[in-house]
C-alpha cells in the first residue's frame, strides 16, 4: 500500500472591476480591444427575449464590426427559464457553433441571464471567462458582486450552481429607463434588503428619493448602484464562498425564495423577497431584536417601492411552511433565519453565527400572521 500526496496549493486573484455608467456598449468593446480577456477572438453573447433587441444585438454588431466572431444565444425571459434545460440549450448551441476553450461568454441582461451564463462559463470546457453586462436594477443589486451562479429546479431555487467570478461587470443605468415599473420595484427589494442589513443612512436615503428612483434620475440611480456594490462587497470580500458572514445577504430569502417557488413564479424575485423581508422583520421583532416601529418603517418603505408586503391568498400556508426546508441555510433538518438588529444591522448570535435556528411552529406563526 502506498500514498502519493498531490500538492495543489495556489493563490488565485479573482478581482474584477464594476463600471457604473450610461450606454456602456462601446466601452465594453474598447475594453475587449485593450485586452480585458486576453487574445480571445470568439464571443457567445447570452441574453433573453426581452433584452435581445434592446442591447444584445447592438453588442453583437459592435463585436462583429471590430473583427470578432460572435453568436447571439437568447432564451425566453423570466425566472422559469433559469433551469438546467436552458443551461443545456446554451451549451449545445455553443458546441454546435464550434466554441471551444478559446472563447468568452458575455451575459447581457438581468439576474437570470447573469446567473445562468456565469454557470455555463464555469463548466463549459471546464471553465471559460465571462463578462456581465447588467441591464436591470435587480442585477445591479444582486448579481454584480459575489460570483454566485445557479439554476432552479422544481423543488428549490439556486441549489445547483457554483461560485464563478466574471472578468468585469458593466452596470448600464440607461438600461433602467427601458424597465417596466414592476421590474424596477423588483430590483428595489434587494436594494432595500441591503439597507436593512447594513445601513440605516441608506435606508433613509431610499425613503427620501423613491420618486427620483422611479424617474431613473441619473445621480440618484448611480448612487444606489454604487451603494449596492459597496454593501455587498463589504460582505463578500470577507466570505466569498458563504461559510459564515455571507449568510446575511439571505435576509428575507428564507420565506422569500419559498414564496417565489410556491407561487409558480407568478411573483417576481424582488416581490417575493419583499414579503420575506417583512416576515424576517416580524420574526426579529417577536424575538426582541427590533421594534414594532422598525417593522412598520420597513413595510412603509417597501410599499413606497410598490412592492407587496403580505402573502397572497392563493398561496397555501402549509405548503409554504414545508417549502422553507429547501432553503440553503437549513442545517440538520432545522430552519435557520437571518434576523435584523434594528434597521441597518444584522443580529450576530453566540459563536459568531449569523442565522438562528427557528422552530417550524414559530415560522408557521409568522406566516399565518401575514
Amino acid at each position: 500500500m502506498s500514498v502519493f500526496n498531490v500538492e495543489l496549493k495556489k493563490v488565485v486573484d479573482d478581482s474584477y472591476e464594476i463600471e457604473v455608467g450610461h450606454e456602456l456598449q462601446q466601452k465594453l468593446i474598447s475594453d475587449i480591444k485593450a485586452g480585458l480577456v486576453g487574445n480571445i477572438r470568439k464571443f457567445a453573447v447570452v441574453t433573453d427575449s426581452s433584452v435581445k433587441e434592446l442591447y444584445a444585438e447592438k453588442i453583437c454588431a459592435l463585436l462583429a464590426e471590430s473583427g470578432y466572431a460572435c453568436d447571439l444565444i437568447a432564451f425566453p425571459a423570466g425566472e422559469t427559464s433559469k433551469t438546467r434545460a436552458t443551461k443545456e440549450f446554451i451549451e449545445d448551441t455553443m458546441l454546435e457553433k464550434g466554441y471551444r476553450r478559446d472563447c468568452c461568454i458575455i451575459a447581457v441582461g438581468g439576474g437570470v441571464v447573469t446567473d445562468i451564463a456565469g454557470f455555463v462559463a464555469g463548466t463549459y470546457g471546464r471553465g471559460v471567462p465571462f463578462i456581465n453586462y447588467a441591464t436591470t436594477l435587480l442585477a445591479a443589486a444582486d448579481a454584480s458582486v459575489g460570483g454566485k451562479t445557479a439554476v432552479d429546479t422544481p423543488l428549490a431555487t439556486n441549489l445547483i450552481g457554483l461560485f464563478n467570478q466574471p472578468e468585469k461587470v458593466y452596470i448600464d443605468i440607461a438600461a433602467w429607463k427601458t424597465l417596466p415599473q414592476r421590474q424596477l420595484s423588483s430590483g428595489l427589494a434587494e436594494t432595500i434588503k441591503h439597507a436593512c442589513l447594513a445601513s440605516s443612512e441608506f435606508f433613509s436615503y431610499l425613503d427620501r428619493n423613491m420618486d427620483a428612483i422611479f424617474r431613473v434620475d441619473d445621480e440618484v440611480c448611480e448612487h444606489i448602484a454604487a451603494e449596492n456594490c459597496r454593501i455587498k462587497y463589504s460582505v463578500v470580500m470577507k466570505d466569498e464562498r458563504e461559510s459564515g458572514l455571507r449568510e446575511v445577504l439571505n435576509l428575507g430569502h428564507t420565506v422569500g425564495r419559498a414564496i417565489e417557488t410556491v407561487s409558480g413564479y407568478r411573483l417576481l424575485h424582488g416581490e417575493a423577497v419583499s414579503i420575506g423581508l417583512v416576515a424576517a422583520a416580524k420574526l426579529s421583532c417577536k424575538l426582541g431584536y427590533c421594534s414594532e416601529d422598525d417593522v412598520n418603517r420597513i413595510k412603509a418603505l417597501l410599499t413606497k417601492a410598490k412592492l407587496p408586503t403580505a402573502i397572497p391568498d392563493y398561496i397555501d400556508r402549509e405548503v409554504l411552511v414545508k417549502k422553507l426546508y429547501t432553503d440553503k441555510k437549513v442545517r440538520d433538518g432545522k430552519l435557520r433565519f437571518v434576523l435584523q438588529d434594528g434597521i441597518g444591522a444584522i443580529k450576530v448570535f453566540d459563536g459568531g453565527k449569523y442565522a438562528l435556528p427557528v422552530s417550524e411552529d414559530t415560522a408557521r406563526g409568522i406566516i399565518n400572521e401575514m
